[in-house]
């Protein structure tokens, strides 16, 4: 009898233990997303940028889990213009893949590594790159940079005028979300 009124109040604290800490979850989305993508051709250097993506997550003790974040790839524009759009869209695939996701089970706050699946042009990888995650607030500012090469998600180069630009672009990220 005592050994199950021992068990019965273990498992009554576990429960609250357990309990408590979902409670204390916080279900993040993005208030503001910035994107920045730039590469390099024979010609000149180029960027292109966006404001429009969906991050999600969930804080758990000290890290983000169940990450989600979507780019629409036609949002994503250039500075010099229409005719780099539509050849980065073409390059993107954007009409079979219209996004760019990334995904991962779980991000340490801090400066740590950002470990998941990121889906370009409909083909996906597993990366890690360094991420920073500075929590101000009820705020959570999230910024990381990665260096992707284009041939590894069976993208072609865009160009214009048989000049292309060059293989490795760099994406860089900053997303707040509460």
């Amino acid at each position: 009898m005592k050994t199950m009124k021992n068990l019965i109040t273990v498992t009554l604290a576990f429960g609250t233990l357990c309990l408590a800490q979902l409670s204390n979850a916080q279900k993040l989305t993005q208030k503001t997303a910035t994107i920045a993508i730039s590469g390099t051709s024979p010609m000149h250097d180029w960027e292109m940028t966006g404001s429009t993506a969906t991050f999600s997550g969930t804080v758990t003790g000290n890290a983000i889990t169940n990450v989600t974040f979507n780019v629409p790839v036609k949002t994503i524009k250039a500075e010099k213009g229409k005719t780099m759009e539509k050849k980065a869209y073409e390059a993107l695939k954007a009409d079979k893949a219209p996004n760019v996701t990334f995904t991962a089970t779980s991000i340490n706050l801090g400066k740590s590594n950002a470990t998941g699946k990121l889906t370009i042009a409909g083909a996906s990888k597993n990366v890690s790159f360094p991420v920073s995650i500075v929590k101000k607030g009820n705020a959570y500012i999230i910024d990381g940079t990665e260096t992707v090469k284009l041939s590894e998600y069976g993208m072609d180069r865009p160009g214009f005028m048989g000049i292309k630009t060059g293989d490795v672009v760099t994406v860089k990220v900053n997303i707040t979300a509460e």
